[in-house]
C-alpha cells in the first residue's frame, strides 16, 4: 500500500492543491459577495486570481517540487497551459458534448453540467500532464 502512494505522490499531491484552491476559490467568492457586498464578477475575478497565484506557487512547490531558478518563465507557460485547458479545451468538450446529453433527454441545464464536468476533468488531465512535461519538468 506505501509503494502505491509513493508511485502515485505527485498526482495525490496535484489533487489536495486542486482541492484546496477550489475551496480557496468558493470560499472567497462567497465572503466577498455575501459578507463584503461585492458585486458578482468583480468577485468572482478576485477569487479566481488570488486561487490561480496560489495554485502557481503550490503546484512550484509542493506538488512538483521545482527549485528551477525561472520563475517567470514557469508562471508563463502554467497560464498558457491552464487557460489553454480552461478556455480551448473546457470550450470545445461542452460545445460537442451538451447537443448530445440534450438529445438524449437530459435537460439543458443537466446536459450542460454533466458536460462541464467531463470537460473538466479533461482539463485537469491536460494540466497535470503539461505541468509535469513542460512547465515543472525536473
Amino acid at each position: 500500500m506505501k509503494t502505491i502512494f509513493a508511485r502515485h505522490a505527485t498526482k495525490l499531491r496535484f489533487v489536495a492543491v486542486g482541492s484546496f484552491n477550489t475551496l480557496l476559490d468558493f470560499g472567497l467568492l462567497f465572503s466577498l459577495t455575501s459578507l463584503l457586498g461585492v458585486a458578482n464578477i468583480p468577485a468572482n475575478i478576485i477569487s479566481t486570481a488570488v486561487a490561480f497565484m496560489i495554485s502557481f506557487f503550490l503546484n512550484r512547490a509542493y506538488t512538483f517540487r521545482s527549485d528551477s531558478p525561472h520563475i517567470k518563465q514557469q508562471f508563463l507557460l502554467f497560464t498558457l497551459v491552464t487557460l489553454f485547458g480552461l478556455w480551448v479545451i473546457q470550450t470545445i468538450i461542452i460545445g460537442l458534448l451538451a447537443p448530445v446529453g440534450s438529445s438524449l433527454g437530459l435537460t439543458p441545464a443537466l446536459s450542460l453540467l454533466a458536460s462541464k464536468l467531463i470537460a473538466t476533468v479533461a482539463s485537469l488531465i491536460w494540466n497535470y500532464t503539461l505541468y509535469a512535461k513542460v512547465v515543472f519538468k525536473k
